[in-house]
């Protein structure tokens, strides 16, 4: 699992058809500081993140092809929480 921020959404008129029913985003992986880290990465997004909110990203391939329903589906990444901003730590 990594943090990262959602940078934008994508929109494609051709692309597999596992990626049909979700919403594709671009993330931004983040370092336990909050500072950018690496290069940005897709993800599919069943939760409705916003604009930079900040999430939790899955990088687990079995679990994301799981979700989609495809087994030979090219997605990696998965969004699997939303931060809170106002959360204490």
């Amino acid at each position: 699992m990594n943090y990262a921020r959602v940078d934008g959404t994508i929109v494609s008129s051709a692309c597999h058809p596992s990626m049909g029913k979700y919403r594709t985003v671009i993330c931004q992986p983040l370092d336990e500081n909050g500072k950018e880290e690496g290069v940005p990465v897709l993800a599919i997004d069943p939760l409705g993140a916003g604009l930079h909110q900040r999430v939790i990203l899955s990088t687990d391939g079995s679990a994301t092809r799981e979700l989609v329903g495809d087994p030979k589906s090219p997605l990696r990444n998965l969004i699997i929480g939303v931060v809170d901003p106002t959360a204490k730590t």
